[in-house]
């Protein structure tokens, strides 16, 4: 990844990287993240596929019923495609926007078994030719393959900016500064860590500055503990 001419880069983070994923994990596990139990929701590619597309503008515990209500009748590409979209946009109701999304699933599965033989592949350029995938979508499947990919949502880009890791407009952005700053063998890891950590602590209102266990250096606890 080229460096971004746009993007400015802090480099005051006193603490290592692994350590910062440590305690943002252990802070979000000490407040039950949502996003810490879709071990018990997804088991293989297709799942992360299908969860991370419904997962857009909807909040985790909603998609997590609506990805098991789905899963229980689609488990696999070949079944995906037997289910009419009706039943479909039924089955994943009250996502948000459940009609197109449900086309796009659909389509999904189909794609899969016509180009794919029925698997997800794990390679970013195929993932991205899938209806519904954007980057964020291909790089949570791959992260959770075992392959390094930093996929960046809106906690992502809002901690790193926040944190001041970075300086960037745009996830886009933000990623391609995250592969710089981040060490390889973690790159699997960020999403889950700082999802968690911006469900439970660093929230988009009214982040939990006063339990924070960055605020003594992170710009916005600084200025909370100074007030």
């Amino acid at each position: 990844m080229t460096r971004n001419p746009h993007a400015v880069v802090s480099t005051a983070l006193p603490i290592s990287w692994e350590r910062l994923l440590e305690i943002m994990l252990e802070e979000a596990g000490k407040r039950q993240a949502p996003v810490l139990t879709l071990k018990d929701v997804l088991h293989d590619p297709f799942q992360h596929l299908l969860f991370a597309i419904l997962s857009a503008r909807t909040r985790d515990e909603i998609t997590m019923g609506a990805g098991r209500r789905l899963f229980a009748h689609a488990g696999s590409p070949e079944s995906l495609v037997n289910v009419d979209i009706d039943e479909i946009e039924n089955l994943i109701r009250p996502v948000g926007f459940y009609r197109v999304k449900a086309k796009l699933v659909k389509k999904m599965g189909e794609d899969l078994i016509r180009r794919f033989e029925g698997r997800v592949p794990l390679s970013i350029d195929d993932l991205l030719t899938l209806p519904g995938v954007g980057r964020k979508t291909a790089n949570v499947v791959l992260a959770a393959s075992g392959i390094p990919a930093i996929a960046v949502d809106t906690h992502v880009h809002r901690i790193s900016n926040r944190m001041k890791l970075v300086k960037t407009a745009r996830p886009e952005e933000t990623e391609k500064v995250l592969y710089q700053l981040c060490p390889e063998k973690l790159w699997a890891r960020v999403n889950k860590t700082f999802v968690g950590f911006g469900q439970t602590v660093c929230k988009p209102a009214r982040p939990l500055h006063d339990e924070c266990p960055f605020n003594c250096w992170c710009p916005g606890g600084r200025d909370f503990v100074s007030e």
